[in-house]
C-alpha cells in the first residue's frame, strides 16, 4: 500500500476509470460486431415542426387549408368541404366564439358565375381551458372540417372552375394569441 491508501496497481486519478471503461466499451463493441455506440449527433436529431421552429408571428404560421373539390350536377346544392389543419400545440376560436371580443373561424367565398354560396356550417367547437382566459373557450384543434352549401343553377355552365374561399383565423398556444389571419384556398367545383 502507498501513503494515499491505494494499492500499487489501483488507479490514482478519477478520469483513469472512465479511460478504462471507455475503452473497456469499445472493446464490448469490437468483440460483438455491434457497430458505434449511439451518440447524440445535433444534424440527426428530430426536428420540430416547422411552426415551432419558426417564430410564429401570425396565426397563418400554424394553420393550413387543406384540398378540397365538390362534384354535383346543376340546379342541385351540395356542401363543399373545407378541411382546415391546426399545428400540435395550437388552437383557433370556434364559430360562434366565446365571447364577442374573441375573433371567430369564418369562411367565406367569392361570386362565382353559375354558383351561390349559402352561410358556412361549422362544427361544434370543443371547450377548453387556458392561462390567458378566466373560463373555458370553445375552440378547434387538429383537423376540422367547415361545410360550405354550394348551389349551382340550372343554366349554369357545365365543368370544372375554381372557386376563392377565404378562411379568416385566430391562432393561440397555452399562454397567447397570435394576429389574425386570412387564408386563401381555390378549391375546385364540377358541375355536371
Amino acid at each position: 500500500m502507498t501513503k494515499d491508501g491505494l494499492g500499487k496497481n489501483q488507479l490514482k486519478h478519477p478520469y483513469q476509470e472512465l479511460t478504462v471503461a471507455g475503452l473497456l466499451c469499445a472493446m464490448l463493441f469490437a468483440l460483438t460486431g455491434c457497430s458505434r455506440p449511439a451518440i447524440y449527433e445535433p444534424d440527426r436529431a428530430p426536428k420540430p415542426s416547422p411552426a415551432a421552429a419558426a417564430n410564429v408571428r401570425t396565426s397563418a404560421d400554424v394553420v393550413r387549408i387543406d384540398g378540397s373539390a365538390a362534384t354535383f350536377p346543376a340546379g342541385v346544392t351540395a356542401e363543399l368541404p373545407i378541411p382546415i389543419s391546426i399545428e400540435p400545440g395550437y388552437h383557433v376560436n370556434a364559430n360562434p366564439a366565446t365571447f364577442d371580443y374573441l375573433i371567430d373561424t369564418e369562411v367565406t367565398a367569392d361570386k362565382s358565375d353559375g354558383l351561390t354560396f349559402g352561410k358556412a356550417v361549422y362544427p361544434a367547437g370543443e371547450k377548453k381551458k387556458f392561462q390567458f382566459a378566466e373560463a373555458p373557450l370553445s375552440v378547434y384543434e387538429g383537423k376540422i372540417q367547415i361545410k360550405l352549401p354550394v348551389q349551382a343553377a340550372a343554366n349554369a355552365a357545365k365543368g370544372k372552375r375554381t372557386v376563392a374561399v377565404h378562411v379568416r383565423v385566430q391562432a393561440c398556444d397555452q399562454e397567447k394569441c397570435f394576429p389574425p389571419a386570412t387564408l386563401e384556398a381555390k378549391p375546385n367545383v364540377e358541375v355536371k
